[in-house]
């Protein structure tokens, strides 16, 4: 077994594994940060190109909100199922009537965009998710969270998601361990500092977008909200059922085969009322969502969903037969770990602080690709003119390589982390597979050499 220094143990352990994380997760971090960045950057866009849905008469009174879904109902065909609508409260804006289409894939839904005063139909398309984004940004969120290959390639993003706080902190170790005690000008120290200086700059961000890409992940996020569960973390759930204790919260229900109902179960002509009676219960925000019973059991919702600065979020469940309010969230009441998690979901998206939001995002986006890009010429340039077949070289060696204790206590963190994080336990036994393959080939490639 080689011997070295405590200090070389641990510097080793962490040069393999950043130069692991780096070539392999790296392609895969570069595309999460493309498209991220795509994402943050079109919603100016969206509103320019899909400008005749959303702006409506700015002069005039608007007529009920009932006569404008009527006017949607009769375009979808009066078959779909109500699923929300979305009030154009300030001037110029349409309503935007969401309908539950068997047709669409999960998390979409027809969208007819009415104008509130002259009743015209200004727009028919799908939307996607509960901030209702549209098509063009659809797209690009599907590229971001899935590659555009469904449930299997979200893996891709949690894997993103699941290695960049290691590349992040492993990077900034190695820095301070290795920075060289005087100033060096070649092409090796001044690619290292730009990426070491890009690193220190995008340190905090990538740390958040690590933390906030895992909780929508497929199998670390289910980790997440166990965790916020059993300490108490979790968002208040609006209880909008009539009788009896609240029923568990099925994020997925709305795709269910058997909601798909015919629109006479919605009694629109209440939508009016059931709306200034969210209003009156202090619902102020001029961004709100209204949704219909989903059965006999259960009342009317309305929420804010204006995630902007400062946030309002609140929700009112109305009682069909009463119209009176039967429960109230507000978000002022949330625990802060709730809080955080709304005000980090909804920075990671771009809209919590406007503009502002979006052009540090973008800044952000661009950097991680630079850095990237510039690691990789990192490694161009200082890899080796041949295999090497030293045991060093790989990531079970360099394990071995620290002490007793360190070697226990790297394993707990992996075995810890591993289960935890499937996706990263489970690259982190490939990355081994390879680094072990790699030194077998280099190993027969040395031992041919010598014997020619």
């Amino acid at each position: 077994m080689t011997t070295c220094t405590p200090r070389a143990a641990w510097i080793t352990l962490l040069r393999r594994l950043h130069y692991y994380v780096g070539l392999f997760v790296g392609p895969f971090i570069f595309v999460a940060a493309l498209t991220g960045t795509l994402y943050v950057a079109t919603p100016q866009l969206e509103e320019a190109i899909y400008a005749q849905a959303l702006n409506a008469t700015t002069q005039g009174e608007p007529q009920s909100l009932a006569a404008q879904v009527a006017i949607a109902q009769q375009v979808s065909g009066g078959h779909l199922r109500l699923h929300a609508v979305r009030p154009g409260l300030e001037p110029g804006d349409t309503t935007r009537v969401m309908f539950t289409d068997p047709a669409l894939a999960a998390s979409e839904h027809r969208a007819i965009f009415i104008d509130p005063v002259t009743l015209a139909v200004k727009g028919d398309m799908p939307v996607y998710g509960t901030s209702g984004i549209l098509p063009l940004r659809q797209w690009i969120d599907y590229a971001h969270r899935s590659l555009l290959l469904g449930e299997v390639g979200r893996l891709y993003s949690e894997l993103a998601a699941s290695w960049m706080w290691v590349a992040a902190l492993g990077g900034i170790t190695l820095w301070s361990v290795t920075q060289p005690r005087r100033r060096l000008n070649n092409p090796v120290q001044n690619h290292r500092r730009l990426h070491v200086t890009l690193g220190w700059l995008l340190f905090v961000g990538m740390l958040l977008f690590s933390a906030t890409g895992l909780t929508w992940s497929q199998w670390a996020g289910g980790n997440v909200d166990k965790m916020r569960a059993a300490f108490g973390w979790l968002t208040p759930q609006l209880n909008a059922q009539l009788h009896g204790p609240q029923q568990p919260h099925d994020e997925h229900a709305d795709h269910h085969g058997g909601m798909v109902m015919s629109a006479t179960h919605v009694n629109i002509r209440q939508l009016d009322t059931v709306l200034q009676t969210a209003q009156a219960a202090g619902l102020n925000a001029l961004r709100l969502e209204i949704r219909p019973p989903k059965d006999a059991q259960h009342g009317w919702t309305v929420t804010e969903i204006d995630r902007r600065w400062p946030t309002q979020v609140d929700a009112v469940a109305v009682d069909p037969t009463t119209l009176q309010v039967t429960d109230h969230t507000r978000f002022a009441d949330f625990p802060l770990m709730a809080k955080l998690t709304r005000w980090g979901v909804d920075f990671h998206m771009g809209i919590l602080l406007g503009l502002p939001n979006q052009l540090l995002l973008i800044g952000f986006g661009v950097g991680l690709c630079l850095m990237i890009v510039i690691g990789y010429r990192l490694w161009w340039i200082r890899r080796p003119a041949s295999p090497s077949a030293s045991p060093a070289q790989t990531l079970v060696q360099s394990w071995l390589m620290l002490s007793v204790w360190g070697r226990v206590g790297v394993g707990l963190l992996a075995i810890v982390l591993g289960l935890a994080m499937p996706v990263l336990g489970g690259s982190l036994l490939l990355f081994m597979l390879v680094d072990w393959l790699r030194w077998v080939y280099a190993s027969r490639a040395v031992i041919a050499q010598s014997a020619d």
